[in-house]
């Protein structure tokens, strides 16, 4: 159910201190951390705590956590000193758009050229 944790959610288990991760910051609704294979020299994820399969998801139900994953987004990049120089906010949606881990999360990537369109 959305919301509520997922036994099998790799995100859930890192929320739930089950999984390790290296934290970046922490609020009441959110959590930042590095990821694992970084495709940026900074890329890091922010999610929120409840479990939405994806960012449509979470904005129709939870907007004001979907707006706390965006903030922290900013505070994240300004953390990083990306602020300046540019940086991206992506959410995959779908495993057609690269989404591997369904539990909505943002990537904030930075620290490189990041033209569009990638790849």
């Amino acid at each position: 159910m959305a919301g509520e944790p997922q036994g099998d959610c790799l995100f859930c288990k890192i929320v739930q201190g089950e999984v390790p991760a290296t934290l970046v910051r922490a609020t009441e609704t959110t959590l930042a951390f590095r990821d694992i294979n970084p495709q940026a020299p900074t890329h890091v994820l922010v999610i929120p705590r409840l479990h939405y399969p994806d960012a449509a998801s979470l904005a129709a139900a939870a907007p004001s956590v979907a707006a706390d994953v965006l903030r922290e987004a900013g505070e994240v990049a300004a953390d990083e000193k990306l602020d300046g120089q540019g940086y991206r906010i992506v959410f995959n949606t779908g495993a057609g758009a690269g989404q591997t881990v369904f539990h909505a999360h943002a990537h904030v990537l930075g620290g490189r050229g990041l033209n569009w369109p990638p790849g």
